[in-house]
Formats: structure tokens, C-alpha cells, sequence
């Protein structure tokens, strides 16, 4: 995300060497042109008999430094500075005047140069320098420069625009730039030193924002009953999938699970689990469609209690969060689990619509934590910094592919890696 607003900063340093304008192409071209031309032309006339009472023909080369001349007058035309003379002596040979039209651009080139004025080293320097610097050499001429808080709002323009094009909350960037301003007004910078204050008081900021999870397994291991942990999302979130990462997750941490097939509703999400559970050798409890999913969990429960196993995963059906009615439904779920853990399953590329959803659950069953899918192909990365901000519940975990291992711990200092601040 930071990635290309740092090179944005970089970029205003420094200004590139304007390259020849369309029209001094145009004219160099059609100059060329001429002057071919002109050397077909050459070609010594045959001797003929002339008429005293004729009027007098123009000779060969009053006729070539006319067709020069033409040609520089066209060049002047397109061409803004005013071109030098050519030499205008007939003692020369014709080819050697003709030659003079060739480098005629190059000579031009060099008299323009030689006029311009020479700038001082300071508007040199000035002009290599970088969006910061050109913000505060007016007011530091020192070096030092006491940041105020009209500069903060010029400098969080910029940080302002990349944080929305990424889908980053606006509660979040509020609050970023609320820091931002609490950090750097009224400090002392180096000129020098102020494009580094600034991206790590973004860091920061951002760190603050993110919640760092609690330890999932020591508290699964630290449980005297079955940790019971309830999924929800809406359809199509990877809550099925995501259950079977975890499943194997656990099962690397010597941790033992059972699952529950709560999604009577969607059709093969049955066997989907189960395929699932014989993948895994994990045990799935399950019932037939339209059963009642609060009773598939209570059988889960008594199923691990019976068996001493550690863990319960409870997958439930998709629902949208538009749906009031059905939201509703999941808290007899709740009340019959009684679950450790409320999950939140959600994907990452739907950006502040995923916050949005979020955000809905959460007011209606107080979610208790986050799932994020598909992290390893949202290039924005904003959900991560919103979601997690707006609801106050941490992230446990990113789904970052299709396989049972694609199923990465949240880390707040990844993050930062992967939005380009790390």
C-alpha cells in the first residue's frame, strides 16, 4: 500500500531532463527533408544560349540559398527561439553550403544554450530536493524546522488519498491522522530527518490500530472442558475451508478436535466437512439437512466430553448480514454452546464491505474475534487495518491460500510488510 506513496515522496524531489518538444522533432524532421531536396537540385545546368533581350535568369546557387533560405524561415515558423543566419557567401562550394543545413539544428541547440541564463547552485539543489524539503525550506532556513499543524494536514493530503484508495476505513484514517498530529506538532525536525519522522509516526499509528490476538493454543491447552470455538460469516466466506486449516493447525500442535457440521441448510456442506474430516482423520459430527444446528452442536460437545478431546469447531450456515431474522437465529446456537470463542470469518478482497458485515455480527452476537481469507491476494491490505479497528476484536488468523497450511498467525509487523511500512 506505502509502497508507491514512498516513492511518491521521492518523486517530488527531483525534476527529469525535459526531453525535445514535439514540434522541434517535427521541424528537425522536415529540415532534413529540405535539404534532400535541395542536393537532388544540385546538378550542373547544361550550357545554354541566352537572349540579350530575355530577362536574366538567376544563377544555380542564388537559386540553392534561396531554397535554404525558405526552409529556414519554415524552421523559424515551428520554432519558438530565433534560428541563426546561415552564411550567405557564394564563394563557398555549393556542396559545402548545403552541408550547413545539416547541422543547422545542432547549432541552434548550442546558441540557445549559450543564452540561457546561467542559475545559481542553490536553485539546483532546489530542484533535486524532495516534496518535504520544498515544504519546509521556506520557513527553516536553518535546517530545523518546528512542524505545525497546517504542515501535518499538507503532508497527510497525500497519506490521506493512499489510505482510501485501499479500502482503509475512514473511522481508520481519522484516527491515523488524529495521531499523526499529536505526534508531530510542535517537535523540532531536520530537514533531513523529516520524511523518515513522518512514515515512522505513520507506523506506529498503524501498529496501534492493529489488536494482536490472544494465544490460541495455550489457552485451548490451559481448558479443563472442550474448547468450543463458533464460526459465522456470511455465504460463500470460506468458513467450511477455514475450519479444516484450523483443524489441521491444531493437529500440528498436538491439540485434538472433533467438528460439527451446523450447516443444515446449504447443499454438500455436509460432505464438504466430512471430506474434510477423513482428509484430516478428524471426527465430524453430523445430522441431516434441515436438522436444527444448535442440537449438532450440543452432540459435538457431549462427543469431545465423552472422548476427551480437546477441541470443538461448529461450522454454521452463511448468512447476510442484511438479514436481521436469520442473524437471530444463531444466538439459540450460542445459548446451547455456550462457545469459548465467537469467530468471524470474512474475506479480505471485499474491502470496508467485509468491515461492514463485520461490524453487523458483531452488534448482534459480540463476536469475539477474525478470519480473514484470501489475505495472499488482496494487494490493497486496507480490510486488515479497518476491520479489526471498528469492531475492537483481534485477528487470529490470514488465510493465505488453498492448502490445510495456508493458515498464517496473525502477525501486527507482517502486516506492516506487506502494506509497504515494514
Amino acid at each position: 500500500m506505502f509502497e508507491s506513496l514512498k516513492k511518491k515522496f521521492s518523486g517530488w524531489f527531483g525534476k527529469k531532463e525535459e526531453e525535445p518538444s514535439k514540434k522541434e522533432k517535427k521541424a528537425k524532421k522536415e529540415s532534413k527533408k529540405e535539404v534532400k531536396k535541395v542536393e537532388k537540385k544540385a546538378k550542373p545546368a547544361k550550357t545554354q544560349k541566352f537572349n540579350k533581350n530575355e530577362p536574366k535568369k538567376k544563377t544555380l546557387k542564388e537559386e540553392i540559398h534561396e531554397e535554404i533560405e525558405i526552409v529556414e524561415d519554415e524552421i523559424e515558423q515551428e520554432r519558438l527561439p530565433e534560428a541563426p543566419e546561415l552564411p550567405k557567401s557564394t564563394e563557398k562550394p555549393i556542396r559545402q553550403q548545403i552541408a550547413i543545413k545539416e547541422p543547422l539544428e545542432q547549432e541552434i541547440t548550442q546558441e540557445e544554450k549559450k543564452e540561457e541564463p546561467i542559475k545559481p547552485q542553490e536553485e539546483e539543489q532546489e530542484e533535486k530536493q524532495g516534496f518535504f524539503s520544498k515544504l519546509f525550506k521556506k520557513i527553516a532556513p536553518s535546517g530545523t524546522v518546528t512542524l505545525e499543524q497546517k504542515h501535518v494536514d499538507e503532508i497527510f493530503s497525500e497519506i490521506e488519498i493512499t489510505l482510501l484508495e485501499n479500502n482503509v476505513a475512514l473511522e481508520v484514517v481519522d484516527k491515523i491522522k488524529a495521531d499523526l498530529i499529536k505526534d508531530l506538532v510542535g517537535i523540532e525536525v531536520k530537514k533531513d530527518k523529516i520524511e523518515q519522522t513522518i512514515l515512522e509516526s505513520l507506523k506506529n499509528s498503524i501498529l496501534s490500530v492493529l489488536i494482536e490476538p490472544p494465544n490460541l493454543i495455550e489457552n485451548i491447552k490451559s481448558s479443563t472442558s472442550p474448547y468450543v470455538i463458533l464460526f459465522f460469516g456470511i455465504n460463500g466466506s470460506g468458513k467450511t475451508t477455514s475450519i479444516a486449516k484450523l483443524a489441521s493447525f491444531l493437529q500440528k500442535n498436538k491439540i485434538s478436535c472433533v467438528l460439527a457440521a451446523g450447516d443444515t441448510f446449504r447443499a454438500a456442506s455436509i460432505e464438504q466437512l466430512q471430506k474434510h474430516g477423513e482428509r484430516l482423520n478428524v471426527k465430524v459430527i453430523s445430522s441431516q439437512y434441515g436438522a436444527d444446528p444448535a442440537s449438532v452442536a450440543f452432540d459435538a460437545i457431549k462427543y469431545a466430553e465423552k472422548n476427551k478431546i480437546q477441541t470443538v469447531l461448529i461450522d454454521t450456515a452463511g448468512r447476510m448480514y442484511t438479514k436481521a431474522n436469520l442473524l437471530k437465529e444463531m444466538e439459540k446456537i450460542i445459548k446451547i454452546s455456550k462457545p469459548n470463542l465467537k469467530i468471524f470469518v470474512g474475506e479480505s478482497i471485499t474491502g470496508n464491505d467485509m468491515v461492514t458485515q463485520c461490524q453487523t455480527f458483531n452488534e448482534t452476537i459480540a463476536i469475539d474475534g477474525i478470519v480473514l481469507t484470501k489475505s495472499d491476494i488482496d494487494e490493497k491490505g486496507g480490510a486488515i487495518l479497518s476491520v479489526s479497528y471498528v469492531t475492537k476484536k483481534p485477528i487470529y488468523y490470514l488465510g493465505t491460500g488453498q492448502n490445510y497450511e495456508d493458515l498464517e498467525t496473525f502477525n501486527s509487523k507482517k502486516v506492516l510488510e506487506k502494506i509497504g511500512l515494514g
